[in-house]
Formats: structure tokens, sequence, C-alpha cells
């Protein structure tokens, strides 16, 4: 009698394409590969063109059309998306039909993709969405979803189950895309369309930072904190190197230049890959800079610096096109991180016991602000003007508060406090490793 053939799971990856949720999918993916997982991480055949992909061998990177390339003109937010989920929809239905030889066991697909479900469960693939934003953030989308809670926002103040009561100011930002059809609101809260049909679903978060809504969504769906996922590939080297960026790596001196500074003495200043700070705002941002005495590092992209001011130059400022996050954020020399607050940067700040000054821009940034001043106490908020401007005052004023006011103390102890939690989440026996090696017992099981 033949010896039965034993399957390997095979986990298809369908992250959306755009660098902040690439990045901590990916680090998901990989943990699954470690463990002897079969893994295929899809990307858009456009993005395939001008990712820089490092050393991805233990997972197979597969590509697919979303349409981009017959984009000719600008598009609206409405139709970027009625395209990505018409054409992408299309093609990874093929790819899944195709792929007979090595069939997938799951899809797991990002939460604003909620139409991967349907596609995977007609061809009798079972699915789990991945939230690559907060509890907090995502359980006011679901509020959203459910039309208790209304945009635009009528109350001043709101009061949701498992969460502080928030100002209008702390909830999501959405006037900046919103078109006439609500586009991005459909989208955000769509998340939540077919939940009850997934078989688990993934947040990357960790259960001690959002323990109350954490628990909250528990209650209603299969949810599995798994997260700071990028600290799941810090705890494996040979993981930690491989990576798909969207953005050239420029090895500037920015390393050097680190370390020679002293312990605890550098600002660092980076908002994301998509916040864009207009003409006016980064003027004063340089000019706070400079007014706080402090060194700095501030990571600007190419397609921003003539936003500078004219002949900008500081002895204690460096100005850099990119720097590797992690690394800066883990090096003796930071004092604090000025952040947009999007929450894989906030994640890694309070990865890395980092406190923050939180400058907010758009979407989620803003409920993840007001968690980072006053409910988890790692830092403060900037203030904006009645101008809509932030004024180098405000911006030096907080620098001060951070590296070195009466609250800089009580900062830094939170922060490290919840440095310890986030890697005892990951390391073994913690909640986010103990949700994954559940989940993969089940997928080999």
């Amino acid at each position: 009698m033949a010896a039965a053939i034993i399957t390997k799971p095979h986990v298809l990856f369908v992250p959306h394409p755009a660098q902040g949720h690439i990045n901590p999918t990916l680090a998901f993916a990989k943990r699954l590969a470690s463990e002897g997982i079969k893994v295929t991480f899809i990307i858009t055949t456009n993005l395939s063109k001008s990712a820089k992909i490092s050393d991805c061998s233990s997972i197979t990177i597969d590509y697919i059309s979303d349409g981009s390339e017959e984009v000719k003109e600008p598009e609206t937010i409405e139709a970027y998306f009625k395209r990505i989920k018409a054409v992408f929809l299309a093609n990874l239905a093929d790819f899944i039909q195709s792929s007979s030889a090595s069939p997938a066991t799951l899809v797991i697909y990002d939460s604003t993709m909620p139409w991967v479900l349907d596609i995977a469960q007609e061809r009798g693939l079972p699915g789990a969405p991945f939230f690559t934003q907060s509890g907090a953030v995502n359980s006011i989308f679901y509020h959203l979803k459910q039309g208790s809670l209304k945009f635009p926002y009528e109350d001043s103040t709101v009061s949701l189950p498992a969460l502080p009561t928030l100002q209008i100011s702390d909830l999501p930002s959405l006037s900046k895309f919103m078109d006439s059809n609500q586009t991005v609101l459909k989208v955000l809260a769509d998340q939540f369309l077919n939940l009850e049909r997934a078989v688990w679903v993934f947040i990357n978060t960790f259960d001690m930072l959002e323990k109350e809504v954490v628990e909250w969504m528990a209650s209603r769906w299969p949810i599995k904190t798994v997260g700071p996922t990028f600290l799941l590939q810090q705890k494996d080297d040979k993981f930690s190197n491989q990576t798909i960026s969207l953005f050239e790596a420029k090895h500037d001196s920015y390393k050097e230049w680190l370390d020679s500074r002293e312990i605890g003495s550098v600002v660092y200043v980076s908002f994301g890959s998509i916040a864009s700070l207009d003409k006016e705002q980064m003027e004063e941002l340089a000019l706070g800079l400079i007014k706080s005495n402090c060194y700095f590092l501030w990571v600007v992209r190419s397609s921003e610096m003539d936003k500078l001011p004219e002949n900008f130059n500081s002895e204690k400022g460096l100005i850099a096109e990119w720097c590797n996050q992690p690394e800066v954020l883990a090096h003796r020399a930071l004092a604090c991180f000025m952040s947009h607050c999007g929450w894989n940067s906030t994640l890694e700040a309070l990865s890395y016991g980092v406190p923050l000054i939180a400058m907010a821009q758009w979407v989620d940034q803003t409920t993840n602000a007001k968690f980072v001043e006053d409910v988890w106490g790692v830092g403060v908020g900037i203030r904006v003007g009645q101008n809509g401007i932030i004024g180098r005052e405000e911006i030096a004023m907080c620098i001060e508060q951070v590296v070195g006011g009466e609250r800089s103390i009580e900062l830094k102890r939170n922060a490290c406090r919840f440095k310890k939690l986030a890697n005892e989440a990951v390391e073994y026996g913690g909640t986010s490793a103990n949700n994954i090696q559940h989940f993969i017992s089940k997928l080999k099981s």
C-alpha cells in the first residue's frame, strides 16, 4: 500500500498594493514561511517594475495586473478603487484557478479588499483578512459601517464601546479624501462587509496595547493579534533583510552621522511614504527644528526637497532622502520621533521605546495621535494654529517637552514599558506568538 502524500499547507497573501500595507503583511508572511508553511505573496505587475525586492527566497512572489498599466491620465479616488476591484479581482480569480499544480489552502488578504474572500470561497478556499490599522481605528470604521456613528461627524464628543471618549478631532480624518460618493469612507467601512464568513481575522497589534478594544472585537469575530509584525522578522536573523520596497534605498551618511551623536540627543523626523506637507508648513517645520537647538535627522523624499526653505542649512541637522526606520529608531542617539503617526511608524516607535511628537495628517493618524498622547502617555500632540499651519514656536516647544522638559522622564518611562510589552508579545509564549503558533498548528493538522 502506497504511503499517503502529506500536502504542505500553502498560504496565498494578497496585500493592498501600497508600501504601508505590504510591509506588515510581508513580515507576517515570512514568519509563516519560517515555520515551514509554503507562502505565495502577490504584488501588482505595475509595482514590480519599481519595487526593490531583497532576498525574499523564503517565499514565492507572483505578479498580477491591477490594470494600472493602462491608466494614462490621473485618476479620481473612486476610479482607482473601482479599477482595483474590477481588474485585480478578475486576474486574481484566474491566478487561483490556474494554480492547480500547487493549490493554496488559505488566502490571507488585506482587509480593505473584502471581495477577495468572495472569489476565494467561490473556489473552495477559506479566507482570512489582515487588518493593518489599529484595533481602535478599525472599531471606529465598524461603527461607521453600522450607522451608529455618522460622517460628517455630528456630536462634539463620541462614546463608543471599549474606547475612551473621543473628540471630533480624535476621529479618523477623512475630509481631505472625501468625494461626493464618500469612496474612501465606504472602502474603510466595507472592511466589515463579509467578516462573519472569515475563518480567521488577523490584526497587526498586540493584546497589552489595545486590550479593551481587542477583547470587544474578539467577542464578535475570530480576531487574533499577530503584531507588531515587523518584530517577528527581527527575531529571526535569516529573514530580517528580506524586503519589498517601493522606494529606492539611498545609502546616505545618516548612519555615520548618528554614530557621532551623543546618547538621546537626536530628534528623528519622518512623515512616512505618502504624507506631503505644503511649502509653508515645511518652512515652519524647518525653522522650528532650528529653534529647538536639538540635533535632528529629517527624512525628506526627493519629490519634497523643493519645498525646503531656500538655502536651508543647519549645523545641527541632516536631511536624508531615505532611512531604514527601525534601524534609526533602535539607535542609541535617538531622543524622540516626530511622526505623522501612521500605524506602522507608531508600532515601530513603541517597539523601540522611543517617545513621539505626534503631527498627524489624515485618516487613522489623528486617532493614533490621540492614543499616543492621552491613552498610552508616550508622546505629545502638536497643536495646529488658527491658520491651519503648525508654527515654529509650537514645534520647538513640543521638542523641548519631549527631549528635556518635565514630562520627558515620564514619556520615556511609558515608552520603555510598551517596548517591553511589544517584544514580549512576539517572543516565545507571548500572546501574538501563541496566536501564530496556534494558527500554524491548525494549518498543519
